[in-house]
């Protein structure tokens, strides 16, 4: 019988706890479809026009090759780390330690978008029920709330957080149902016809289109914590991907017919817009309530992802060890969570504090976001044939899936570099670069042993096949 370890190297965290919908729970709400099908058709039709469809159905597809090379591993091994473990396996430890950032950056930059998009919308609905809108002080208060829950949410045991999560993004999805129900076949006001964007104007809008899906994967953060994970955790992350496509095709489907005249481009709030023309109040209460707890349920998602992925890096021995530490009752990585959820409130609340519009505060964290991303996606898609090759399984239709997603990914993220030139976005994203470049560089220098081992998942241990006495 071959040697099996006493615990697992990811030990402490509640392996082997949660159910498919509540694994389930999580990639939904990481990729907020309810929230993106409302704000995103826009972005996508200011290029593709009335190709926006053709946009969404294409991002629609590259997501579901990326689902399939993160398939390729989460049906052979569990993992807390997200695609930083994983991707381990494939490219080796420089490559995981770019992955480990970018999802750093990702997560925590999506952690800070969504609380800043949860305050935008219950500012708005706190204003539509007699309030002030656009105030300061209550936009504040709304991400410091949010940053108290989330905080909780987290810390207890993951099987209520994941209920938690459940529960907001199903009603969250209904409720945006309803409301794109109720406003197909409204028309708006009749604008300038859009130009014919052609293949061109397509293709660019499959990069704001794609970033609706980001965080789709975030189940692969729950690998440890799945009960049947080799089979629930892949599939979790290709029906998220097929499923926040049809909502998003949906979405989009009823914002370009009803501004089948043009506006829709010119339009800021254009599902607002289709409310009004349909004349029902009741509607963009709906509204705000949807997409504020569709951001809500975001926040803990990725915010779950996030520490997971901090915790991983700590049993690695990349960052502090301590950061590893779990809670000895709620069995989640507390130290980490109490690290990450100040900075991730810090960096949103003092933004609008300082009198930086809510808008441009949720445009900005979300492109960044989209970076970090970006990057992931392209190393996870480049690992796999790697990985299925180094344990002697590689077939010919991984490398098909890998030949069509990396050149995609690569010309996504060239058109993110174009589209983001100038401004603020790329200063901050090189300097998440340099500090990115520093830290590795420092791992080399000091801890080699440690950067060369990074990659740790979960193992079976004696107790998982042992039955004692």
């Amino acid at each position: 019988m071959p040697h099996l370890r006493h615990r697992s190297p990811v030990h402490g965290l509640d392996r082997r706890n949660l159910g498919p919908a509540e694994v389930l729970a999580q990639s939904v709400a990481g990729a907020a479809p309810a929230a993106a099908m409302a704000t995103v058709p826009a972005i996508v039709a200011a290029t593709a026009g009335p190709g926006t469809l053709w946009s969404f159905a294409v991002a629609t597809a590259v997501a579901l090759l990326i689902g399939s090379c993160i398939g390729q591993f989460t049906r052979r091994m569990a993992a807390a780390g997200s695609l930083y473990s994983l991707t381990a396996q494939g490219l080796g430890p420089v490559a995981a330690f770019s992955s480990g950032v970018a999802l750093l950056v990702g997560y925590g930059v999506l952690a800070m978008a969504a609380m800043t998009g949860s305050a935008i919308y219950l500012d708005a609905l706190v204003a539509r029920l007699g309030g002030t809108e656009g105030s300061r002080p209550v936009l504040v208060l709304a991400v410091c709330v949010l940053a108290v829950l989330a905080t909780g949410g987290v810390l207890v045991r993951v099987r209520l957080s994941a209920r938690v999560v459940l529960l907001v993004e199903a009603v969250s999805i209904t409720v945006m149902t309803v409301v794109f129900l109720a406003l197909l076949g409204a028309d708006a006001p009749a604008g300038p016809p859009p130009p014919d964007p052609g293949l061109g104007g397509i293709a660019a809008g499959v990069l704001p289109a794609l970033g609706a899906f980001i965080g789709f994967e975030a189940a692969t953060a729950m690998g440890v914590e799945a009960r049947r994970p080799f089979r629930t955790v892949p599939r979790v992350v290709t029906w998220t991907a097929g499923a926040a496509g049809v909502l998003y095709l949906f979405g989009a489907y009823t914002q370009v017919s009803g501004f089948a005249a043009g506006g829709l481009t010119t339009e800021p709030e254009p599902v607002l817009t289709l409310v009004m023309a349909r004349g029902e109040a009741w509607i963009a209460v709906l509204l705000d309530v949807g997409i504020a707890m569709s951001f809500a349920a975001c926040t803990l998602a990725t915010l779950g992802a996030l520490v997971r992925v901090v915790f991983s890096m700590a049993r690695d021995g990349i960052v502090p060890a301590r950061l590893g530490a779990t809670h000895p009752r709620f069995r989640t990585p507390h130290v980490a969570i109490a690290v990450a959820l100040p900075v991730v409130a810090a960096v949103p609340a003092g933004l609008l504090a300082a009198g930086v519009a809510g808008s441009q505060v949720l445009a900005g964290l979300l492109t960044v976001a989209t970076a970090g991303y970006l990057v992931a996606y392209l190393l996870i898609c480049l690992a796999a044939p790697l990985f299925l090759r180094r344990i002697g399984e590689l077939t010919a239709p991984p490398l098909v899936v890998t030949a069509v997603a990396v050149p995609v990914l690569l010309a996504v993220l060239v058109a993110f570099v174009v589209s983001a030139w100038g401004g603020v976005i790329p200063l901050v994203i090189g300097v998440l670069v340099l500090a990115g470049l520093a830290w590795l560089g420092w791992l080399r220098w000091r801890r080699p042993g440690e950067l060369a081992g990074i990659g740790a998942y979960d193992e079976t241990v004696a107790d998982d096949v042992l039955v004692r006495p």
